[in-house]
């Protein structure tokens, strides 16, 4: 099977090593377990908003066969105070693209929540309400969306705000996260893959 990672700086995993990021510990978690999934496609830029993925996305031209396709935008967004009414269309157009690279398929795509940075000690001179009230807000119309199209949806979120100061779970940076934050996602998008493959 073939997966396609669409996403920001928590997609390729910032700051620790490629097979550390969550979409390599994917692929390895279902390879212990016997399913033969490849990481065909990874296109992610830390730093990227939606309307920056969509732009590579249109440059790089994925094909329209994968089996599994992840989405995880939007942080970026909100960082650079970005409208929520421009993210909800762009979000919707990229959710999409992500359906068509799927065979057309839906449940073949997997949309992951914003992670909440603003916990984080990196943000220890912003507000960090403020931050996780945006942040919950652009989760919303993800979830939305995705529901919507009948898209599978992974909360990471709350497991970001869980272990936003222990820095086991961070990348040095204090910001990014850590291989330990990437294999609990990776664990559960394993599960949701093995249980509809």
């Amino acid at each position: 099977m073939k997966y396609l990672a669409l996403g920001d700086s928590y997609t390729i995993g910032e700051l620790v090593k490629y097979e550390s990021n969550f979409p390599s510990q994917v692929v390895q978690l279902l390879h212990h377990n016997g399913i033969d999934l490849k990481l065909d496609k990874l296109i992610a830029v830390t730093g990227w908003t939606t309307d920056e993925l969509a732009q590579a996305i249109s440059t790089e031209r994925p094909d329209l066969d994968f089996d599994w396709v992840s989405l995880l935008i939007g942080v970026n967004n909100q960082y650079r105070g970005r409208s929520k009414e421009e993210y909800a269309w762009q979000f919707y157009s990229l959710i999409c693209q992500a359906i068509l690279f799927a065979k057309g398929k839906a449940s073949s795509v997997i949309v992951i929540s914003i992670p909440d940075w603003g916990l984080t000690p990196f943000n220890k001179d912003g507000d960090p309400a403020l931050v996780s009230k945006e942040i919950d807000e652009l989760n919303q119309i993800n979830k939305s969306i995705a529901e919507h199209f009948g898209c599978h949806y992974l909360d990471v979120t709350t497991s970001t705000r869980l272990h936003a100061t222990d820095q086991a779970y961070l990348a040095p940076d204090l910001l990014h996260y850590s291989e330990k934050e990437y294999e609990i996602w990776a664990k559960q998008l394993a599960t949701i893959i093995q249980e509809n493959s």
